[in-house]
């Protein structure tokens, strides 16, 4: 499309929003930045904007200029059902996610990952080995770098990873990634996508536009992403941790092996990785997929994969305190990523749960605890739907704490020597603190400060 004196809304002034603003400036649009959030509340960086010539829209919906643009583009954060949405939609403007007006910009091949669990590290991962041939590879998108804010410095020699939310793909009408990836399915955002099937449906746009030229990886220990090789036209990449495969990536044993277009060999072993868990094997599996499909030696794949050493707050090691250890799973903010955690641990678990209610049931978490978890502490508004569910399953180790502070200090009062503290809430963060990120870095900050 077409952007040069062209009408523009952009709705929403978190990250995305404002490199969406920027880049469409930059193309030459007309910029209206709009945010429910009243003026008095907005960053000094916001404000900053109408400097540069963009102008804000604060405190409301922007039901009064929704028809007056020749485009819309929505963050992440804003929901698809607002009445000015369908009205422009009626009238026939086109309404766009960040990555799509992004992706219309791209010159490169991208890589893009989606799934409940397991994107950032795996996008992470894979931006790491593709950096290792390709320098100016871009990782972007909900990793936390808007794609907008990246585009511009790429060239048809460079490469685009892309961790992919259900939301970024709402809007998006012609994004083709070259590879794309679908991790795992399970219960997420339905407070948004209300079904499971509308939020499986998102997930498969991300290869709805790929066709044989292309390469979707999927993980085939996993139903919904099994049926997904049925729907794409992409060429199947399959991974599993469950099971051997005539084509594909698998792990054998603690070996993980490739046998895919005329390869057939040992690419690592578990063992030499510095990242813990089966759920960490999947993310490596489905990262080396990727990077095979473009064309990376397997040599140089086994190098970055000797020295990933994680992402921060996804079961990240904090400290050890008088014979305990910590760690950090602010990441944790659904059940599926919580229930890894936990697997993931090989001590008595002192675990932190909690927080946002998103919608769903904790049950597949909970029945976990007897005998790994030694005891509970809750927080948030969902306390008291874990604490139900996890007597449901004779669990009664569980105290309530008002706030983050006294979990944490709970924590080290319960724990022994020999034990770990886990933060790994099963919950979003919202309403205690702004973000997962937030979260996790208050939580190591106390715990630094028990050293002292």
């Amino acid at each position: 499309m077409e952007y040069n004196g062209k009408k523009a809304l952009v709705c929403g002034m978190a990250k995305s929003g404002i490199a969406a603003a920027k880049l469409l400036q930059k193309l030459g649009a007309s910029v209206t930045l709009q945010d429910m959030k009243k003026r008095e509340e907005l960053a000094e960086e916001v404000l900053e904007l109408e400097k540069e010539g963009i102008a804000l829209y604060t405190g409301a919906n922007p039901d009064d200029i929704a028809c007056e643009q020749d485009v819309i583009v929505l963050s992440p954060g804003i929901p698809c059902d607002l009445a000015f949405i369908g009205a422009a939609e009626q009238a026939g403007i086109p309404v766009i996610s960040e990555v799509e007006l992004a992706y219309g910009q791209t010159k490169c091949p991208i890589t893009a990952i989606t799934g409940t669990n397991g994107k950032t590290t795996t996008t992470t991962l894979t931006g790491e080995i593709m950096k290792a041939v390709y320098g100016g590879t871009a990782v972007v998108g909900n990793i936390g770098v808007p794609y907008s804010e990246e585009v511009t410095k790429l060239t048809e020699q460079d490469w685009v990873v892309a961790e992919i939310s259900s939301f970024q793909m709402e809007k998006a009408k012609e994004f083709h990634p070259h590879i794309s990836a679908v991790l795992n399915i399970t219960p997420d955002h339905l407070n948004r996508h209300k079904t499971m099937e509308v939020y499986i449906a998102m997930k498969e746009r991300v290869f709805a536009k790929q066709d044989a030229e292309d390469f979707c990886v999927l993980n085939h220990a996993d139903e919904a992403c099994r049926k997904m090789a049925e729907k794409t036209k992409a060429r199947v990449f399959f991974f599993s941790s469950a099971e051997k495969l005539e084509e594909g990536i698998y792990l054998d044993g603690e070996n993980i092996e490739v046998r895919w277009n005329g390869i057939s060999e040992t690419l690592i072993n578990v063992n030499e990785l510095q990242i813990l868990g089966v759920h960490n094997h999947e993310n490596v599996m489905a990262a080396a997929a990727m990077a095979i499909c473009a064309n990376i030696p397997l040599d140089t794949i086994r190098q970055v994969l000797r020295a990933f050493a994680g992402v921060e707050h996804r079961i990240e090691y904090v400290a050890t305190v008088d014979g305990v250890d910590y760690y950090n799973d602010s990441k944790g903010t659904n059940v599926d990523a919580s229930i890894r955690a936990v697997l993931a641990m090989k001590k008595p678990i002192v675990l932190i749960g909690g927080g946002y209610d998103k919608g769903g049931s904790f049950d597949d978490w909970t029945k976990l605890f007897p005998g790994r978890v030694k005891h509970l502490v809750l927080i948030g508004v969902t306390a008291p739907m874990v604490r139900e569910s996890a007597e449901k399953f004779g669990f009664t180790e569980i105290s309530d704490c008002e706030t983050f502070r006294e979990a944490v200090d709970l924590c080290r009062e319960k724990a022994e020597a020999g034990d770990c503290v886990l933060l790994s809430p099963a919950c979003a963060s919202w309403g205690m603190f702004d973000n997962y990120e937030q979260r996790g870095n208050q939580f190591k900050e106390q715990v630094k400060g028990f050293l002292k």
